[in-house]
């Protein structure tokens, strides 16, 4: 099994003062490696408006590259512009995942809209950065990954990555609204789309990893790399209801494969899960892996699926 050793939180966003927009929430790590830094992407949260309502903002912190604790920078806005009225991203962009492409970066998030039924909706928009990834253009209006038959609801997720020599995009995919104690609660699992330009995207239809812990469980966060001749999949799960707490939250699995597609699950190796007190006490979630120097790490959230903040582990050994 995988062995993390906790490193501890990295990041809280009760740290930064003049954003009003980055109150509270840094949720879904991606990192991009500078010369000097690393920085962080993630999404935060203004305060709740009048009716209790939030939105979504995503924004970036820079990290010391030789200590990781040390922030060296935030982003002073936020990366992406909420869309307009009656946009797929008009009140929200959260995840993000970036990738570099020749001399710009791309970043593909989930746009939120608000709905009457349930909650909410997304789907998948793609931004392009010429300054290094401070700032993104959107590629248009409307998402470069939306609804379908088989996916009618909630595509979201979206984890970028480029494997011999085609774009690779994991997310997830509504598979139903389940009625809890009255209150609609999402299911999804993870899929896959491929691309050879990074905005044409084909669907490949098929939720890549099975259920363990109950048919409606929900798959987050899907995490790939690949390492010692194999693809390595590092995502979170949770119960499809009472989730928010310690008993039913989210929790980090993993699956391997060797062509993308096919997918064998052994949670038991993950090798990272609750603390028995502290800030990671109730969950552990959106798990993000990246080589630093030598160096594997992981980010991850915490209680709250990141209310206050991100952490970090290190990898012990090596990946096998």
């Amino acid at each position: 099994m995988f062995r993390w050793k906790k490193l501890g939180k990295v990041f809280d966003p009760a740290s930064v003062s003049g954003r009003p927009w980055l109150k509270e929430f840094a949720q879904a790590p991606a990192t991009l490696l500078l010369d000097d830094v690393v920085r962080v992407y993630f999404s935060c949260r203004p305060a709740a408006d009048a009716n209790g309502q939030y939105v979504s903002r995503s924004a970036w912190v820079d990290l010391d590259r030789t200590n990781l604790f040390r922030v060296r920078e935030v982003a002073n806005e936020p990366v992406l512009p909420l869309g307009g009225l009656g946009e797929f991203d008009e009140f929200g962009t959260y995840p993000i995942s970036v990738i570099r492409d020749g001399d710009v970066v791309r970043a593909y998030y989930a746009g939120w809209t608000r709905c009457e039924s349930v909650p909410f909706n997304t789907a998948i928009g793609g931004a392009i950065s010429t300054d290094g990834g401070r700032s993104f253009t959107k590629l248009g209006n409307g998402p470069v990954l939306g609804f379908s038959p088989d996916e009618p609801f909630v595509l979201s997720g979206p984890k970028i990555r480029c494997f011999n020599g085609r774009y690779h995009l994991f997310y997830i995919a509504g598979r139903k609204w389940k009625l809890v104690d009255g209150r609609p609660e999402p299911v999804y699992k993870i899929r896959l789309a491929t691309s050879d330009d990074g905005v044409a995207w084909h669907k490949h239809g098929r939720d890549l990893i099975e259920s363990r812990i109950e048919p409606d469980e929900a798959q987050a966060s899907p995490d790939v790399f690949f390492a010692h001749g194999r693809y390595h999949m590092f995502f979170c799960y949770r119960y499809s209801s009472h989730f928010r707490g310690r008993e039913n939250g989210y929790r980090i699995g993993y699956a391997t494969s060797t062509n993308l597609v096919d997918w064998e699950r052994d949670d038991a190796r993950a090798g990272i899960g609750v603390s028995d007190e502290g800030w990671d006490a109730e969950m552990v979630s959106y798990p993000h892996v990246f080589e630093l120097d030598g160096q594997t790490y992981m980010a991850y959230l915490g209680n709250q699926v990141g209310r206050h903040g991100f952490g970090l582990a290190v990898l012990e050994g090596s990946l096998e």
